[in-house]
Parts: structure tokens; C-alpha cells; sequence
């Protein structure tokens, strides 16, 4: 009897002692294995607006650095040249640059900055802000030096060998369904401005997928937004516990809106807690294909 009690408490706490050290492996690697992990996500856009000038044309996306408490200047040094690695047409940035913690200094802000110079792409760089980015007035001074358009609320053409053209607009940071719609008018007017001709493919950067909803008058091929980082926590019903204002019904990857590609980035950051867990942090590539020939 005193040996068959003897080996159920040797049982209960081999038990204990795994359960402890699997919970220690998971915050280990949560915390300091998987946040500083990299993984490119490939995404192939066909459409039959894609015209030979464009096909092949390579987008590179990021979003959610949140740079200061947890992510570093080494961290940023490393994003940037994998980045250039990818030889980009254009880089964007779907906000939330700055994490809302952060004790912003000149010489943080400059190197910053720096960093983000060194970025290359042929066609250009461009950006919105996040819910986290509007805290900061160095915001607009870090992403002029770095090289990046500011995208909030405005628009820009792209030519490629002077003929054809695409459109790519942004929508600053907001939980206003009024702002949203105000905000979206002015690209709006521009685009309907054509009867023939134009931008032969449209594409809209907003920060907070859900709010694309909010948008009376739709006509963007392709839009790509963050804020989510799928909630960090890549476990189904966690995830959902965990979901942001602005990403709970748009939470994590690929949405068809009625003729409109939304994705929504995993991001490259953390904030609040510094842990991800089955959801890696990611730089989205976003190669347009010619819908003729992809058959």
C-alpha cells in the first residue's frame, strides 16, 4: 500500500515538473526565440488590369514595428537589410512605426531615421501612421528623413517606362466612421475624375482593417493594412480573446470584399506584451501578375 501511494506521488510530480518546464519552454520561446524570428509571406496578385508594365511588379510590406520597448535599433538594422535583400519596385508601411512606450529622444528619432534610409526601392516608399504613431510629433520628421511619402489621407501615381500607371492612396490612422468616409473623398475625387484611362489598378494602405467597411465607394484592387499583428497569439480562440479594436472582423491574412483583395499583416513587432506564439513576424511580398498569364 505505502509503495502503491509512493509511486502515485512520484506519478503527480513527474507531471508537475512537465507541465513547469513546458510552460517555461513556451514563455522562452514566446518571448525570445519567436519575436525575433523573420519570415517573408509571399502573395501573388493576379488581375487582368495588370498590363505588361506592371506584371512582376514587386510590393514589400511592413507594418507594426513598434519600435522602443521591445523592438531595438539592431532589430530595425536587421528588418532593413532583408528588406533590400528583396530588391522591392515599393516598400509600404501600414503604421504603428513607434510603440506607444517609447521615451522619444532627437537622437532616437534620428536614428530611426537612419535606419530607415537605407531602405531601397525603385519606385518608392510610403507610409501611414498607426493609432500608436499620432502620440509622437517626431513621427512626421522620421519618416521625411527616412525617405518614406506620407501617405495619410493622399495619394500617388507610379509610372512604369512612362506609360501605364497605378494608384496607391492612404487613410491615417482613425476609429471615426465619419473621418474615414471624409478622409477617403479626396482620393475618390480623383478617381472617379476618369471616364477612360488612369490608374489601371488601385491600391488603398489603411491601418485598421475593420474599417474598410466604412468605405461608401470602394474601388481599390488591393488593400493591405496592419494593426492586428493576429493578435499575437496564433491559437484560435485566444486569438480571438486577444483581437484589437479595428481587427476583429478582418483579423489575420486574406479577405475577398466584393471585388477587393484585403490582407492584413501578422506585423513585425509586439506591443503591450512582448510574446508571439505560432505567428511569426513577417515581411508580406505582394508580386502583381498579369491575369492573362497565370493560365
Amino acid at each position: 500500500m505505502a509503495n502503491k501511494k509512493k509511486k502515485k506521488r512520484h506519478i503527480i510530480l513527474k507531471t508537475i515538473l512537465l507541465i513547469i518546464t513546458l510552460g517555461l519552454f513556451v514563455y522562452a520561446y514566446g518571448t525570445y526565440i519567436e519575436p525575433k524570428q523573420l519570415m517573408i509571406k509571399e502573395n501573388k496578385i493576379v488581375s487582368n488590369k495588370i498590363t505588361d508594365n506592371f506584371d512582376g511588379f514587386k510590393i514589400v510590406g511592413i507594418s507594426d514595428i513598434h519600435y522602443g520597448k521591445y523592438y531595438t535599433i539592431k532589430d530595425l538594422n536587421n528588418l532593413v537589410t532583408t528588406i533590400n535583400s528583396l530588391n522591392p519596385d515599393i516598400v509600404v508601411f501600414t503604421g504603428d512605426l513607434i510603440d506607444k512606450t517609447t521615451k522619444m529622444t532627437t537622437s532616437k528619432a534620428d536614428k530611426i531615421a537612419s535606419e530607415l534610409n537605407k531602405i531601397s526601392a525603385s519606385s518608392g516608399k510610403y507610409i501611414i501612421n498607426g493609432e500608436n504613431d499620432i502620440k509622437f510629433d517626431e513621427w512626421e520628421n522620421i519618416i521625411t528623413n527616412g525617405g518614406f511619402i506620407n501617405l495619410n489621407n493622399n495619394y500617388d501615381t507610379i509610372y512604369q517606362n512612362s506609360y501605364d500607371s497605378i494608384l496607391i492612396a492612404g487613410l491615417s490612422t482613425s476609429a471615426d466612421k465619419e473621418a474615414i468616409i471624409n478622409k477617403n473623398q479626396k482620393t475618390m475625387n480623383y478617381i472617379n475624375s476618369f471616364e477612360k484611362g488612369g490608374p489601371i489598378f488601385n491600391i488603398l494602405l489603411i491601418h485598421e482593417p475593420d474599417y474598410i467597411d466604412e468605405l461608401e465607394d470602394n474601388k481599390f484592387d488591393l488593400i493591405l493594412s496592419g494593426h492586428s499583428h493576429n493578435s499575437q497569439i496564433n491559437v484560435p480562440f485566444i486569438r480571438d480573446l486577444l483581437s484589437r479594436k479595428g481587427a476583429v472582423k478582418y483579423n489575420h491574412g486574406h479577405y475577398k470584399i466584393d471585388t477587393s483583395d484585403l490582407y492584413v499583416s501578422s506585423g513585425i513587432g509586439t506591443t503591450n506584451f512582448n510574446f508571439r506564439i505560432f505567428n511569426t513576424p513577417s515581411i508580406d511580398v505582394y508580386r502583381l501578375i498579369q491575369g492573362k498569364k497565370s493560365k
